[in-house]
């Protein structure tokens, strides 16, 4: 049934809005356009912090130039309460449609109101409830009926009756509208039995065919699978050419007017109902509006893959005594079609996708309907039986290239079957790309058939944080128990995830904790959050009472805002009656305004928070062409011979996609594009190959668990794309086995990132905080954060399992790099030299200014105490000077930037090449440890060998840090009146001398010839290397 969808605008409240009555206060009210509608609020008297909490309803309407789906809010101040004369002007407020969500999915939003011009001062802000609601339309108006004549009582029967005649037909009712008329001319004409097989159907005169309306392919359609089959006979009979090959009917349509498709029963589609009269016309989207689409037509950064389809639709008047099937023979190809289902006809509605060398290669097509067998009496089952067949040429098939329309199927008489009466068969053949509506479902010769190996889109779920702030508990402990000391603690569990709160001591049974527990919950909400009520004692733990609050009836907020508490009654868990134990005092919300972590941080692939009305709007695009393999090394065996089964997986931010899987080759070509809508450009893409389990039976054990091998995996960074530029590159598969860094082969791959937005609103990108910001308001714990991404991931893990086909859980983790947080020696290695670089760039300065004081260089020395000069006497000068320099760096670098087309995975910076098998095994082994207490033991005494060194340089930091308190603490008197007294004496030589002056000074010595230098370290070195630390004091 038709639902006319409506936007509903919740004005709850505002605060700290400016006065304008001229005594210190206001009286305000809202007023909210959209879509050419304008509705407002009543007025609250003198108020600068109102409340209306008022619904305003608007009917949402189709995108039109003149009315955009922006949504403008105006605050003002009402002149009829205060000394004003006119409406002043309060606050403004415009929102998209984008931040609209729909009914369960609110929550109450406070936006800082807006400037209507720059002149303007303006502050407060409002709260406000914005979702659609679809309803059911109004039922039409009924039809005006007659007044019925009043029945003649006891007393009027007796009268003679009138002997006036009642009015004519024509007269007593209006003449129903030509609508009416056509709809109850239709019923029967569908009752009208087909004529027998002797029977010749009566041609109609022209004037009946000329006055009805002209029929729909649905109708045609419907009448020819009810056409009675041909007569045999002696004497030779032409057919009508319609009923030899007859062509279903494509309706032409334009960009104006929108294409509509019908899912129609066994006899064709079904005319569409008339729309009632009571319903408005916006209630039906167009298809372009309504639907997203996510990938291009023009499949421009792959290559073109060209398919020979063949569309099966059904079949007529064909002589089977079971369920017949159709061949199919092309390209050295035998395909056999799934058993016809039965009905008015046999039906199948199968595509079949052939793969060709050129769109132009000749051969021939071959389509045959067969017959099933059906077993006779003893249980033997006897041969097909062939009732006839089609042959083409593939030279005369036509090309098919979208955006154009599907090739309507037309029937065809099946020629050199056995029986007398030959059938006809409905189908269409074209050619094709991989860009073909019908690819994605259609049998592929290079997936073998598989229904688990075609190409899918999935979505993750939409994850919240639950915020369950545990208060107080009271009634907890009967009256008659005697006041004594007790420990309480409240367990939480969702799911799989238990929580608990920390234990709370108390002795007149009213424990209080004000804790928060977190946890992860996935859309949509179906379960319960169950809150226990345990007593800690010295034999164990005795479970009060327990509470299940259903996660619908928990409230969502997107700020730091309080929440309202609540009371919940404890229950016995052992009591059949549930009788009340006492009652819990907590606090529920889904927090919106944080993003679920799924991924590592470094290589997370969406930042946005869980709340749609706080998303901002795509700065662009990415698109990324999936092309094939080269090189792939055979991971299984499979009747003796060495197979891969490869198919792809690219993830980013809540949207993955597979592509379809091609079965048993080593170069597996995909050529599937997809698009991603990128709201961060500082995000990753990753890509995945893996080889499927699921396709052939392996040569090995039947009861082994198979899991899809991982081959290798891909990461671009969507900041290193240049707009507009195509990136196609293959880049290697690496995989760290037990035998070491392996290559498994390389992956083509096209990637481009479109602009959407203007290039201010990209820069501006960068100065955002890259997390919502309710991380930074109430910030998580390192430890509290990781323990809700292994949450997450098992939840998303588990959702990806239920589709179809379903992704697995050794890919699921693979992709968000669930297990790369464990130890490693080889990372801690590699880590190392990174910050080893790192600190390289200032060992670089330091080398520098050490021969620049050397005089290895006397030119350059020479010049920089002209710089020193001219800095000291001019110090304005020095951070632009900096800035200037840091720029020549920038651009001097840029002769030498990277000239690699993407950035990978560097095997020289990972230390994989040169790795030891041992730490290979350890950072491959699970937690716990699977391995012998030998091999235990020598890495534990190996991690004792690494810590003692780290505790050797902590140390050492830790030295210096306290030497550098040790200067004013006293501790050693003569050293720290020695450095006060300096400090004294300084102190007062700067202000008796310019500090120009001193500078100068003191650069001209620092900078002084080697021959004037002693070779001793410096008197600062040597006083600081004398201060005493905490190091002697250590056990």
């Amino acid at each position: 049934m038709a639902t006319v969808r409506k936007l509903i605008v919740e004005v709850v409240d505002a605060r700290d809005l400016l006065p304008k009555d001229g005594h210190g206060t206001v009286s305000p009210y809202v007023q909210v356009d959209y879509y050419g509608q304008r509705k407002r609020t009543q007025t609250v008297i003198k108020d600068l912090n109102p409340k209306w909490n008022e619904l305003l309803e608007f009917n949402v309407g189709k995108a039109s130039d003149v009315f955009g789906d922006v949504l403008e809010l105006d605050v003002y101040h009402d002149k009829n309460y205060g000394p004003t004369t006119r409406n002043n002007f309060l606050g403004r407020l415009r929102l998209t449609s984008s931040q609209f969500v729909k009914k369960g999915e609110e929550a109450l939003i406070y936006f800082p109101l807006q400037k209507k011009s720059l002149f303007s001062f303006i502050q407060g802000d409002i709260g406000l409830k914005i979702y659609y609601v679809d309803e059911a339309p109004p039922p039409p108006p009924p039809l005006p009926q007659e007044p019925k004549a009043p029945e003649p009582g006891p007393q009027e029967e007796a009268k003679p009756a009138k002997t006036t005649a009642p009015p004519p037909a024509e007269e007593a009712a209006p003449p129903p509208p030509e609508s009416e008329k056509k709809e109850e001319a239709a019923p029967p004409a569908k009752e009208q039995t087909p004529p027998s097989e002797n029977e010749k159907p009566a041609e109609e005169p022209p004037a009946e065919a000329a006055a009805q309306p002209p029929k729909t392919a649905a109708a045609e359609t419907a009448e020819s699978d009810q056409l009675p089959p041909p007569e045999i006979s002696s004497e030779k009979q032409q057919l009508p050419q319609d009923d030899h090959i007859e062509m279903m009917s494509a309706s032409s349509v334009s960009k104006s007017v929108p294409e509509i498709k019908f899912v129609g029963g066994i006899n064709g589609p079904q005319p569409m109902a008339p729309r009632p009269s009571g319903v408005p016309s916006y209630t039906q989207l167009e298809p372009t509006e309504s639907l997203s689409i996510d990938h291009p037509t023009s499949f421009d950064l792959v290559e073109k893959m060209h398919y020979l389809f063949v569309r099966v639709v059904k079949a007529r008047y064909l002589p089977a005594n079971g369920r017949p099937v159709v061949k199919i023979s092309a390209s050295n190809y035998h395909v056999t079609s799934t058993p016809a289902r039965k009905t008015n006809c046999f039906e199948w509605d199968q595509t079949f996708a052939f793969g060709r060398q050129s769109p132009d290669s000749a051969s021939i097509l071959e389509v045959s309907v067969w017959d099933t067998p059906i077993p006779d009496p003893t249980g033997v089952a006897s041969g097909h039986n062939f009732l006839g067949g089609v042959c083409f040429d593939v030279a005369e098939i036509p090309l098919r290239d979208p955006p154009d329309s599907p090739l309507a199927p037309q029937w065809y008489r099946l020629e050199g079957g056995g029986s007398r009466i030959n059938g006809d068969l409905m189908l269409a053949t074209w050619m094709g790309t991989q860009a073909d509506d019908s690819f994605p479902d259609a049998w592929k010769t290079d997936t073998a058939g598989n229904p688990n190996a075609r190409a899918k889109v999935y979505q993750s779920p939409k994850l919240w944080y639950l915020r369950a702030t545990v208060l107080e508990a009271q009634d907890v402990v009967p009256i008659t128990t005697s006041l004594k000391e007790a420990t309480f603690q409240v367990k939480a569990q969702l799911g799989f995830q238990s929580l608990k709160t920390e234990a709370s001591l108390t002795r007149n049974g009213t424990p209080s904790w004000n804790q928060d527990l977190i946890f992860v919950a996935a859309e949509p909400f179906t379960d319960h959050l169950v809150f226990v009520l345990e007593n800690r004692q010295p034999k164990g733990t005795v479970t009060l009472g327990f509470a299940k609050i259903p996660l619908t009836a928990i409230e969502r907020r997107v700020d730091d805002r309080k929440v309202a508490s609540k009371w919940i009654s404890l229950e016995d868990p052992k009591d059949e009656k549930r009788m009340y134990t006492g009652r819990l005092h907590v606090r529920l919300c889904f927090d919106g305004g944080y993003h679920v972590m799924d991924e590592a941080a470094h290589v997370c692939s969406d930042y946005r928070p869980t709340a749609r009305q706080l998303w901002k709007p795509p700065v662009g695009t990415v698109e990324l062409g999936i092309i094939g393999c080269k090189n792939l090394i055979p991971v299984k065996t499979v009747n003796g011979k060495g197979c891969t089964d490869a198919y792809c997986v690219a993830k980013y931010g809540s949207k993955w996609v597979r592509t379809r899987t091609v079965c048993d080759s080593l170069e597996p070509r995909w050529n599937e594009q997809y698009t991603f809508k990128v709201f961060d450009p500082c995000t990753v893409l990753s890509i995945g190959v893996f080889d499927s389990s699921g396709v052939f039976e392996t040569d090995g054990p039947r009861d082994a668990t198979r899991l899809d091998f991982r081959i290798g995996k891909v990461r671009v960074r969507i900041s290193t794309l240049t707009t507009g530029r195509v990136y196609k590159h293959t880049y290697p598969l690496l995989v760290l086995s037990p035998a070491g860094l392996k290559k498994m082969g390389e992956v083509e791959i096209a990637i481009r990132f479109a602009r959407v937005s203007p290039t201010l609103d990209l820069v501006h990108v960068y100065s955002q905080p890259l997390l919502p910001l309710m991380h930074h308001i109430r910030p998580l714990g390192v430890g509290q954060q990781d323990m809700l991404r292994r949450a997450a991931i098992k939840i998303v893990t588990a959702h990806m399992s239920r589709s179809e086909p379903s992704l697995g859980r050794e890919t699921v983790l693979y992709m968000l790099d669930a297990e790369s947080q464990g130890f490693s020696m080889r990372k801690v290695r590699a880590n190392y030299f990174r910050i080893i670089n790192v600190v390289a760039g200032v060992m670089d300065i330091v080398g520098w200014i050490t021969d620049t004081r050397s005089w290895k260089k006397p030119m350059a020395t020479i010049l920089v105490h002209a710089l020193l000069v001219l800095l000291v006497w001019f110090p304005d000068l020095i951070i632009p000077t900096l800035l200037f320099y840091v720029f020549a760096i920038g651009a001097w670098n840029y002769r030498f930037r990277s000239r690699d087309p993407l950035q990978h995975f560097d095997p020289k910076l990972s230390l994989a090449d040169t790795v030891d098998r041992d730490e290979l095994d350890e950072e491959i082994d699970m937690v716990p440890s699977t391995r012998s207490y030998e091999v235990v033991r020598a890495r534990y005494d190996k991690l004792r060998t690494l810590g003692a060194r780290v505790q050797t340089v902590l140390g050492d930091f830790a030295t210096q840090g306290e030497r550098v308190q040790a200067l004013v603490t006293w501790r050693d008197p003569r050293a720290t009146g020695i450095f006060v007294g300096l400090c004294f004496v300084v102190a007062m030589a700067l202000y008796l001398v310019p500090s120009k002056m001193v500078a100068m000074a003191f650069g001209f010595y620092y900078l002084r010839h080697p021959i004037f230098r002693d070779r001793t370290p410096s008197p600062a070195l040597n006083f600081m290397r004398r201060l005493p630390s905490l190091s002697d004091q250590l056990l």
